[in-house]
């Protein structure tokens, strides 16, 4: 395996992320919902026109992961409004870490991670939070075992089904 390094997304790179970001969450969720719920998912919120738009928020940053030429994970952070729950100046939102199936278990969701909490002591923030689907155990052991706590649930519309998100938080 070459060398893993994480970048800042630049405007430049919006196609190369949608095609990673519908990659990778197709991978993740399509196995527990339906054909119908994940399409209209990905063509809702996973375009060029919605995540060049994200990007451009001040209150966010992708980062993302390459080894050698090739996009195998990201991060997206918000702060401040652009936090979808707390909207709290304290804390930093980790709104999404993918990674590609094939790279799952070498460590690039740790690096991801890493990043994150990087970001949030470079912005002196006192947490991080995040919500996972409560069918996700892989995701919410990672959580766990990274110092996070749930503290609270909230709901995520996956096309026309309610699924239930774990709110977890960790304090620096």
């Amino acid at each position: 395996m070459n060398q893993i390094i994480i970048v800042p997304a630049s405007p430049q790179q919006v196609s190369a992320l949608v095609s990673l970001s519908r990659e990778t969450f197709y991978e993740t969720f399509a196995p527990s919902n339906s054909e119908e719920n994940m399409q209209q998912y990905l063509e809702n919120n996973l375009t060029e026109d919605k995540l060049g738009s994200e990007m451009s928020n001040s209150n966010s940053v992708f980062y993302i992961a390459f080894e050698g030429e090739t996009a195998i994970g990201y991060l997206k952070l918000n702060e401040g409004e652009a936090q979808t729950e707390l909207q709290n100046e304290d804390s930093l939102e980790i709104e999404r870490i993918y990674v590609k199936s094939e790279y799952h278990g070498k460590k690039v969701g740790q690096m991801l991670y890493d990043k994150a909490v990087e970001a949030a002591r470079e912005k002196n923030k006192s947490s991080l939070w995040l919500g996972v689907w409560e069918e996700n155990p892989k995701a919410i052991r990672f959580y766990e075992k990274n110092g996070f706590t749930a503290f609270g649930k909230h709901i995520f519309r996956m096309g026309t089904d309610e699924q239930t998100d774990i709110m977890m938080r960790k304090y620096l």
